[in-house]
């Protein structure tokens, strides 16, 4: 059942995820979760907010685990780990903002909190009476005499998440709106000639001031901005973004659609006989000095983030549908040695098209805003799918939207039909994990 506006439970789970959820559709903002944490009513430092340029609290407590596509509707989702928020944190703010749009615009739009370790639901929040707010005060956890617990508010800020932001004393990096010019001065009449006075004696000199030790640097104000890739605009330039040095994380979360027909049909099929749908993220990559490779989980070629390649693949996830999907990791203080990165996905097991399945692409530099796109519906047969191509121009790294769902001919394989369709020109035999 959902509470009422400032209605609140107790919450008995150690360990706490909230999801934040909406329906899609056409005219439908975008939306954000994000959780602030609080010491008498306002963060210590920028590092107390949590969003999705700033996924992961210095304590661990607090996580943004992304974005989840589940037939209509989406969610996003952040992990509370209440047994270690740090004892000085009294609250956490969980909030939600639309991206170029207003809540009016967003249909059943809610909070839950489930216990982490069973999935039950331990408190759940409709909001029902948004208008033009672009920012929701959605909720918060807070500590009662030694408890937590969960209160449903609905307060809503018309100032976007920088207004939210601002509000508990975050400073946010946005662009100033230039100065009006001031109107050029009048000259000075004439002045009338002043009389002489007597001086008087001088006064001594004051011994000046030993001078003030340097001041620490400012902190960075926190980035709100973020890049989302479409057919209409499809690439972006790192370098514009801020992200042209550090390692760059590529995540691939999915979720197998519900409701079958067409080519998902036969995915249904597929994954009632074979489990859970098994995704494979690789890179296919050129260096400068001509050297090609892949990395992928088949052979345990996995790569480096020290060394060339300079790609790494973090692991294998058997489910897509967990918090973390798969990811490479790419050094981009290592840019100059890439000429150009295809990052590509196969079905390794569990279905025998994309049909049917939502995932989502994401890249987050370590210092720019994070990257990311849908694939969107695939109509064809596909087990191998381009998800972007990164292109060395020089002077800058620039990410291109693929999301070209490819149907390997028979007997080839889904590695040798991405290096087709992008002329790498290598050799393959055959791989296991």
């Amino acid at each position: 059942m959902s509470m009422l506006k400032g209605a609140n439970v107790p919450v008995p789970a150690q360990s706490v995820r909230v999801e934040l959820g909406w329906n899609s559709g056409p005219g439908v903002p975008d939306v954000d979760a994000s959780a602030l944490l609080l010491v008498a009513g306002k963060v210590r430092s920028d590092a107390d907010f949590v969003f999705y340029n700033q996924p992961r609290h210095s304590s661990g407590a607090v996580r943004h685990e992304g974005k989840q596509t589940g037939g209509p509707t989406i969610t996003d989702t952040l992990s509370v780990e209440l047994s270690r928020v740090e004892p000085a944190v009294e609250r956490i703010v969980l909030a939600a903002s639309a991206d170029a749009g207003t809540f009016g615009q967003v249909p059943g739009l809610y909070v839950r909190v489930l216990d982490a370790a069973t999935g039950a639901e331990v408190a759940r929040y409709d909001s029902q009476d948004a208008t033009v707010e672009t920012a929701f005060l959605i909720g918060e956890l807070y500590r009662r005499q030694g408890a937590w617990k969960f209160r449903s508010v609905g307060q809503g800020y018309s100032s976007g998440l920088g207004g939210l932001a601002t509000d508990f004393g975050i400073s946010v990096d946005e662009p100033a709106a230039a100065a009006p010019a001031a109107p050029a001065a009048r000259p000075a009449p004439p002045s009338a000639p002043t009389p002489s006075v007597a001086t008087t004696p001088p006064v001594p000199p004051v011994p000046a001031a030993p001078p003030a030790p340097p001041s620490a640097p400012a902190p960075t104000p926190v980035r709100l901005s973020k890049v989302t890739l479409t057919k209409e605009a499809p690439s972006v330039s790192l370098a514009k973004q801020g992200g042209s040095s550090g390692a760059m994380r590529v995540n691939l979360t999915w979720q197998v659609r519900k409701q079958f027909k067409g080519w998902g049909a036969k995915l249904g099929r597929a994954v009632a006989m074979h489990g859970d749908l098994d995704l494979d993220l690789c890179a296919l990559y050129e260096l400068s000095d001509g050297r090609k490779g892949v990395v992928q989980a088949l052979g345990n070629a996995f790569g480096s983030v020290s060394r060339p390649p300079y790609i790494q693949l973090d692991g294998d996830d058997r489910t897509g549908g967990s918090n973390t999907g798969e990811n490479l990791t790419i050094n981009l203080d290592h840019k100059n040695e890439l000429r150009r990165v295809v990052i590509f996905v196969t079905i390794y097991e569990g279905a025998r098209s994309f049909a049917d399945l939502d995932a989502t692409v994401t890249l987050q530099p370590l210092n720019g805003a994070p990257i990311d796109f849908s694939l969107g519906e695939c109509t064809v047969p596909s087990t191998v799918c381009a998800l972007a191509l990164i292109t060395n121009t020089g002077s800058d790294l620039v990410v291109q939207r693929e999301a070209n769902f490819l149907v390997p001919a028979r007997g080839v394989s889904p590695q040798r039909t991405i290096d087709q369709a992008y002329g790498w020109g290598m050799n393959w035999t055959p791989g296991r994990k």
